[in-house]
C-alpha cells in the first residue's frame, strides 16, 4: 500500500524547495536535457500521456512512477490540473519513488 499523504506531502516540500516542474511541456523539455530525476504522471491522465512519458524516461534513464489523481497532485503542488509533474532533486526524487513502489510503508 502507498502511502499517499506522506508522497504528497513531500510534493509539496518539493515545491516549497523550488525543485519540481509541472505540465508536459516543460517536464518534456527538462527530461531532453536530463534536468529531472522522476517523473510522475497522475493515474488518471490520459493513457496518450501516459504512453509518451513512458516512452520519454525510457529513452533518457529517467525514473518514472504512476501516483494519486490529477486532483490530488495539483493541491499539493498548490496548481490547478496538472497530471504531470517532474522532481529535479536526486535525493527528494528517490525517496518520494522509494515510498510510491512500497518502501517505507510505516510512517
Amino acid at each position: 500500500m502507498i502511502n499517499n499523504k506522506k508522497v504528497l506531502g513531500l510534493l509539496g516540500l518539493t515545491t516549497k524547495a523550488g525543485k519540481i516542474c509541472f505540465g508536459t511541456d516543460v517536464c518534456i523539455d527538462l527530461i531532453q536535457r536530463n534536468k529531472v530525476k522522476l517523473i510522475i504522471v497522475a493515474t488518471d491522465a490520459a493513457d496518450r500521456t501516459k504512453r509518451n512519458f513512458k516512452f520519454l524516461c525510457d529513452k533518457n534513464n529517467i525514473k518514472i512512477a504512476e501516483f494519486s489523481t490529477i486532483e490530488e497532485i495539483s493541491k499539493a503542488i498548490g496548481k490547478n490540473n496538472k497530471a504531470v509533474v517532474g522532481i529535479k532533486d536526486n535525493n527528494l526524487a528517490s525517496e518520494i519513488y522509494k515510498i510510491i513502489n512500497g518502501g517505507e510503508i510505516i510512517g
